[in-house]
Formats: structure tokens, sequence, C-alpha cells
């Protein structure tokens, strides 16, 4: 435990707030408990994680040629498979421990190492391997996922196309089956169907998962999955039919070889087909157990959301890492002497400082917050205790809207620390910029950030008509625009129904409450409803007109339906970081995170206000009042900063950053030293601002 002295007694007692506690104990953080609180339900395998992390012989070597780093990082899979560190997702009968979530929490910390290993890593264990394992049936599984395992099958995923990304139902790559020779024959048939961005395909990869629309007796029945072998395993050249480029040196994340892939009458045997869903008889019948196409394609896909899953957790380590090290940074570097003639004043205690690091620090604990409940949502389904429909649906929805929260997250935070670390900062040494690089395509793959919040959208107006199919939806959208006699509260993802709560008054006065826990909630939760009932309205009848009107029509709102979606994913993130604080058994702790709540609260509604305004959710009065109290909280939490960063657990050896050793305070005071014995001895110059001072003061 570390004590920390509350420096901000005065503060807290003009804050609004009845403080009374506070001003009589002096809240201080356990860092140790709330450490193991952030590391959630696996926290035994994030430690065996962060081990095997810390180790050198998987952490990046900054400056190396593509090629090297390639090299480099292929073999540092196989010390993965050594240590036992990327086997626990798949079947106890062949290795594995069939703990999923597990799986997923042991991943995420492969970021704070190499992105690059962690990634290939998800290419080899996550996406292909976890491909024939879940698309696959257990003749598949037998057959392939031991050498998948054990790396003597380095593969693909090959869903991707030049021409289709985040359409993958429009992928043109066909697989069409031949009922003389029981094969299917894939073709690329044009340059932009060409497999593109994949990884392991430049070099590494000696079979693929490859997404192809299922053609037999001339039906297609949609996007399906094929085994591809694509390489002799000994002389590692590809196989008649098949063709393929480098993509060279990307903006980061070079020690993955993707590559593009082509197809040319390329034949595979019937049974290579991922059946589990759908099937091809020897005579060219297609059967599938899910009668809808598009809920049949939507399933196929949705056993793949642990991308998504994986790199929401891993953007969330990566912000982790960032927020340490400038934190560290900040209490030891000084400048400027504003409030002493001798000493300069520590960067953190700066309010601007404060405020560009400790907003993103309380959004950082929210998202890790939010994605522990993601997680458990995630091994919920995949260990089958709670796999409906309606579960993975939630699932789904739930990876969509947070995944692009904390990316989006994650890139702001690496480039703000960056800045507040000066040129510090820019220094490789000190991996902001290394890390952000490897970080930037986070925001577009495994989806695209905007469109999956699109896919949250369209979930909440389709929940939202279905809850209130009876009402008038012009009415009712008025009703909750106007604030009639109530609020809303959100619905979708981790919770079940939207519903109309009585208040004891307007939404305009519960503000006066504003850093209150239902204040908050109240304000957060009505902008999301009201956002989409507004949307909603708007959109009422648009199934019943002509294909392009209905286009059209939605195309003019989409900007308010992504907005929504990701006020949304803000208020699941602050529920999330709500529902930990009863779990935090130390008083201090639970006061001190309960400040960084609110700071996380009162930013979202800060970012939003002139919505609120708008909206007349607040007065103008009160709006202005959002600054102020964040500004008293930057106070209270400014003493307990340090404690904050470290219970996030990171070491030496995971931060790997210069300016994070306490090096710069041994040179800081160092430098104090120095001119405090110049002044001592009578040795230190004149400083002429002082003698000009003195001279006009006799002239006086």
């Amino acid at each position: 435990m570390t004590e920390v002295v509350d420096k901000a007694s005065s503060a807290q007692k003009s804050s609004g707030r009845d403080d009374a506690a506070t001003a009589a104990t002096e809240p201080v953080v356990d860092v140790a408990a709330l450490g193991e609180q952030l590391l959630g339900k696996w926290a035994h395998i994030r430690h065996e994680a962060r081990k095997v992390a810390g180790n050198p012989a998987v952490q990046k070597i900054e400056g190396l040629h593509h090629t090297e780093h390639r090299a480099r990082v292929f073999e540092q899979l196989k010390f993965l498979v050594d240590n036992n560190t990327v086997h626990r997702a798949f079947p106890t009968r062949l290795g594995g421990s069939d703990d999923h979530g597990g799986n997923i929490a042991g991943f995420e910390e492969i970021v704070t190492a190499d992105p690059s290993l962690q990634i290939k890593a998800g290419v080899q264990w996550g996406l292909f391997g976890s491909a024939v394992m879940h698309l696959g049936t257990a003749e598949h599984q037998d057959k392939w996922l031991p050498g998948i395992m054990s790396l003597e099958i380095p593969g693909c995923f090959a869903m991707t196309e030049t021409g289709h990304g985040s359409d993958v139902a429009s992928i043109a790559t066909t697989a069409t089956y031949d009922e003389a020779s029981q094969e299917f024959v894939i073709n690329t048939p044009f340059r932009a169907a060409w497999k593109d961005y994949i990884g392991n395909a430049a070099t590494d990869g000696l079979a693929a998962v490859v997404f192809a629309q299922l053609i037999t007796r001339k039906v297609n029945h949609g996007v399906h999955a094929f085994y591809v072998e694509l390489r002799d395993p000994a002389t590692k050249e590809f196989l008649p039919g098949i063709g393929g480029e480098d993509d060279g040196i990307k903006g980061g994340l070079n020690g993955i070889d993707n590559g593009r892939l082509h197809f040319t009458d390329v034949r595979i045997p019937r049974t290579n087909l991922l059946n589990r869903y759908g099937d091809v008889a020897a005579d060219g019948t297609y059967t599938s157990t899910i009668e809808s196409p598009g809920r049949r394609f939507f399933t196929m896909l949705g056993t793949l959301v642990q991308g998504r899953v994986s790199l929401d957790g891993a953007a969330v380590a990566a912000s982790k890492l960032a927020l340490k090290t400038a934190i560290q940074y900040a209490t030891e570097r000084r400048q400027f002497n504003a409030s002493s003639a001798t000493d300069e004043e520590v960067l953190l205690d700066y309010q601007r400082h404060q405020r560009r690091l400790f907003t993103r620090l309380a959004t950082t604990y929210a998202a890790s917050f939010a994605h522990e409940q993601l997680l458990q949502k995630f091994d919920d389904v995949f260990s089958g205790a709670h796999d409906t429909d309606a579960d993975r649906q939630d699932l789904e929805t739930l990876a969509a809207a947070l995944k692009p929260l904390s990316t989006w997250h994650a890139l702001d935070t690496l480039q703000e620390c960056r800045e507040a670390c000066g040129g510090a900062g820019f220094l490789i040494e000190n991996r902001f910029a290394s890390l952000r690089a490897d970080l930037d395509v986070y925001v577009t793959f495994e989806g695209d950030n905007t469109v999956l919040l699109q896919l949250v959208a369209k979930r909440l107006l389709a929940d939202y008509a279905k809850e209130f199919r009876s009402a008038d939806f012009g009415v009712l959208a008025r009703y909750v625009v106007d604030q009639a006699a109530g609020v809303a509260l959100h619905r979708t993802g981790l919770r079940q129904v939207a519903q109309f709560v009585a208040d004891t008054g307007s939404v305009q006065k519960a503000a006066l409450a504003l850093r209150d826990e239902e204040g908050q909630r109240t304000l957060l939760a009505d902008r999301v409803q009201s956002m989409v009932a507004e949307v909603g309205a708007a959109l009422k009848g648009a199934n019943k007109l002509p294909q392009h009107q209905a286009a059209a029509l939605f195309n003019q709102h989409q900007h308010e339906l992504i907005e929504a979606a990701q006020a949304h994913a803000e208020l699941l993130q602050w529920e999330a970081f709500t529902e930990a604080l009863p779990h935090v058994a130390d008083e201090g702790t639970k006061r001190v995170l309960t400040w960084l709540r609110d700071l996380f609260g009162l930013s979202l509604i800060e970012k939003h206000l002139s919505w609120y305004l708008m909206n007349g959710r607040l007065s103008m009065q009160r709006g202005r009042t959002v600054g102020t109290y964040i500004n008293r909280l930057l106070v209270k939490i400014r003493p307990h900063a340090l404690d904050l960063v470290d219970a996030f657990g990171y070491g030496p050896e995971h931060l790997r950053a210069a300016i994070a050793t306490g090096a710069e305070a041994t040179r800081q005071d160092q430098a104090r030293d120095h001119f405090r014995e110049q002044r001592a001895s009578g040795t230190a110059p004149a400083d002429e601002k002082a003698l000009l001072a003195l001279k006009a003061a006799k002239a006086r």
C-alpha cells in the first residue's frame, strides 16, 4: 500500500459536495488490491502472460529491417508454443484447455512485448486456427488443429479482398463445386478479388482458410470457409494455380509478412469445406441447419468475434503503458519557476498537464472495466454457459461498440502522452511513436470502427422499434426529446430493455447534481435514447420505400446514427466503471476511483456540451460549471496519480521506456543540487534582471 497525502482539502471543501469525511480522513489507494481488481477474473493467466512478455526473447528490437523483424517474430511464435502461451482456447482432447476468456486475457498482454508478435500470433491461432475450430467439424479439428497448434502448419485467414474489406458478403472469390470430381474449384476472377493484407501470406503461410462464395448446382449459397493448402512445405513455393505478392513495408506491424493471394482453378477436396453451418453432399446438394442465408452468414462471422474482443483489450493495455510512462515522467520533469524564485515546477502540477493526462487516465479505467465485462460475455458464449442467439447478438453488439472506442482512445492517448513528454516522447526508446504506429491499423482491421458503430446503431434502432412497436413513433419521439415526464435508460449489449423511469423532476433539475452518479447516468442515458428516438422517427417507414430511396434516406442520417452508437458505447463504459466501484473493498481506494469515474462522466458531458445546451438538457449557467467541476476533480486526483498508474501492474520490463526509469528525477535532483550549492557558496553569478530591479528601486 502506498500512502499519499491529499493536498486538495481546501478545494474539496469548496466543491459543493459533502466532503466532511474526506476532510477528516485523507484517502489512500490500496495499489495491490486495485491492481488485482484490474486484472479481473483471469488474473493468474495475465500474470503468466506478463512474465512471458517481460522476457527479452519476445520483445521488439527497434530499428530492425522488416525482413529481419519478420524472421525474429516467426521464431518468437515458437517460443510462445514452447511456453504454452497460445493454446488455451483449443479443445482439451488436442492439448488445449477450452478456456476461451483466459485465452484472450493472456493474448492481450503480448502487446507489451511486440504488437507484431501479438497480431501474428492472432493470425495463426486466433483467426486461422479458430476458423478451423469454430467453422469446421471434429473431423476437421482432429486433422488440422494439431499442426496449427504446434506451428507445423503456419496459416492465413484469407477473407479480405482488395476490392472488399468491411463488406464481406460481397467478396468475389468463388468456390464452385464440381460434381464429377467431387472437388471445389477456387477462383479469384479479377484483380479486385485477390485476397489482400493477409498475415502470413507473403512468406510463411503453408495453408489458408479461404472465404469464398459457395456455388453448387448454379446456385450461390453465400460466403463459406474452405481449407486450402498454399505452399509446398519443403520448398515454400506456391502450389499450382496459386500466386501472390508481398505487401511490403507498412506504417507499422512490420514483423508480420502481410501479402496478397490469388487463385486460378485451384481444386480442393469436397471435405475441405468447413461445414459446421453449411454442407455440400457428393451429388452437389446443399444443406444447412440455418435456413436463412443472412442469418447463416452472420452466424459464421459471429464465431470469429474474438478478434474484436482481443483488440479491445490490447488497445486498453497499450493505453495503460503510455499513461504509466507519461505520468511517471510528469512527476519528475520540471519546467518554469512559476511559484518559486529557485525551484521549477513538476509538469504534473500544471492544470493543463493534469487535464491532458488525467482525463485519458479516467477513460482508460472505464475502458478497462468495460473490457472485463466484454471478456466475461465472450467466455459465457464460447464456453456454452450462456449461448443463445440473443447472447451471441449481444456479444457481437457489445464488441462492435467497445472496440472502436478503445482503439481510437489508444491512438489518442499515445499521441497525447508523446506530446506531454516533449522531445523525449518522440524518441523511439520511449516507445510512444513505435506503439502508435503499430496500433494504427487496429482502428480498421477486425472491422472498420465506423462500420462497426453503424452495426451498433442498426441494433439500437431495431431494439427501439421492437420495444415500442405498438406506440405512435412520432408521438413517442417527441415525448423523449421533450422530456415530458421522465428520462429513458439505455438498452442493448449488456442490458435488456429500454424503459421510461419516473423521475422527481426534469433532466435540467437532475443536472443540479452533475457530479452525482444518478445525475451523470441521467444525462448520458438520456442523450443515447433521445438520439436513437430522433433518428428512428426520421427513418420511420424506410423499409416500405423503394431500395434506392430507402438507401438515400438512411444515408442522410448516417452521421446521426453513428453518433448515437458512440454515445451508447460511452455509456456502457461509464456504467462498467460505476458497477466496478461497489467491488472495491478499501474505502480510500473507492473514494479516489469515484473521483476518477466522475471525471470520466463529466468529461463526456463536457465533450458533448453543445448537444446538452442545444437540446435543453442543461442550462447555460449549469453548462459553465462543468469545466469548473472537472478542474476541482483534477486537484483531488493529483496526489494519487502515480498510485493509479502503478495499479496497472506493468514493470520496467514491460514499459521499456528510458524516461520511466527515474533517470529524469536523478537529473533534476543533480541540477537543483548544483544551483543550491552555487547559492550557498556565493559563487552564483548575479542575475541581470535582479540587478536592474535593484537599480530601479534605488532610483525611486
